[in-house]
């Protein structure tokens, strides 16, 4: 099996120390890479066309979310097989394939006991998101959440007030699959990874937010930092395979926590087995170091 590596140095769990550590990985599971591409910038998107062009089976990727979903994006069921680590912050697809894994150990759990992982994806444009994208007003809760998480509630409310009126005469319009159109402040649509038993059909996740205040902004930033947002009751919930938004303005999205702005009518649907990932057969252990 050709495998080969692509460290994004400008994220931020990739130093100097991190080819080495690497490659003694791969070197301790028996496998020499055929290429390790050590990139920054805009060396990332030039790199990434050659490695998913290349003729190599498994594509391993340390960097940020971007970079991960740049690579997911060049991807295709044909190959290659990625297994993207933990290198940026949000770590979005890492952390739905690996949980809390440090990249050091996602690596070395995968290569003891490799799985292929289907991978499903949203599609809005020219543009792809593998687990979740965030469309209107409701993107700029993002800081918001991350603010509760960290326990700073009053800097929560804070964000939540801003997002409210920067928000305010910006409706976005949506008309989830087989339902009437309507109106809400953001839809949020996630993408499930697909289990393994093939008989279990796994469609996208579709929640529009209706938001009356900031209250109500706070309160669905402290749901999604602790519990199931889709409870809350200014969540409207469905399963579907496409969806349509629509805003009189350019429509802001953040997809796999990437920052977009989108024309004002789009289309959002689902692309099956988008690409393949490896991913453990094994729950985590402890961590081997920090990352």
């Amino acid at each position: 099996m050709r495998v080969a590596a692509l460290l994004n140095t400008s994220s931020g769990a990739c130093d100097a120390s991190s080819r080495a550590a690497l490659l003694a990985i791969l070197q301790d599971a028996g496998i020499e890479p055929t290429m390790v591409w050590d990139v920054a910038g805009s060396e990332v998107d030039r790199t990434l066309d050659a490695a998913t062009e290349s003729e190599v089976d498994v594509l391993i990727l340390l960097g940020g979310d971007g970079t991960i979903r740049s690579a997911a994006q060049r991807s295709s069921r044909d190959g290659p097989l990625l297994m993207p680590l933990p290198g940026g912050t949000m770590n979005m697809l890492p952390k739905a394939l690996y949980g809390a894994r440090a990249w050091r150990q996602a690596l070395a759990d995968t290569l003891e006991a490799p799985v292929i992982q289907p991978v499903h994806a949203g599609q809005v444009g020219s543009h792809r998101f593998f687990v979740a994208g965030v469309f209107g007003s409701a993107s700029l809760l993002a800081e918001a959440r991350e603010s509760v998480r960290e326990g700073d509630v009053m800097g929560a409310l804070g964000q939540g007030v801003a997002a409210i009126r920067q928000a305010l005469g910006h409706e976005l319009g949506y008309r989830f699959e087989g339902e009437a159109a309507s109106k809400a402040e953001a839809v949020v649509v996630l993408c499930p990874l697909p289990p393994q038993e093939a008989d279990i059909e796994v469609l996208l996740e579709a929640a529009a937010i209706d938001i009356e205040g900031a209250g109500d902004a706070v309160r669905l930033a402290v749901m999604s930092a602790f519990r199931d947002w889709r409870a809350d009751e200014t969540v409207t919930h469905a399963r579907l395979g496409s969806l349509e938004i629509s805003s009189d303005d350019p429509i802001p999205a953040i997809l796999d926590g990437e920052r977009f702005t989108l024309g004002r009518c789009e289309r959002v649907t689902q692309v099956r087995e988008a690409f393949y990932a490896l991913r453990p057969a094994t729950e985590a252990k402890p961590e081997r170091d920090a990352s």
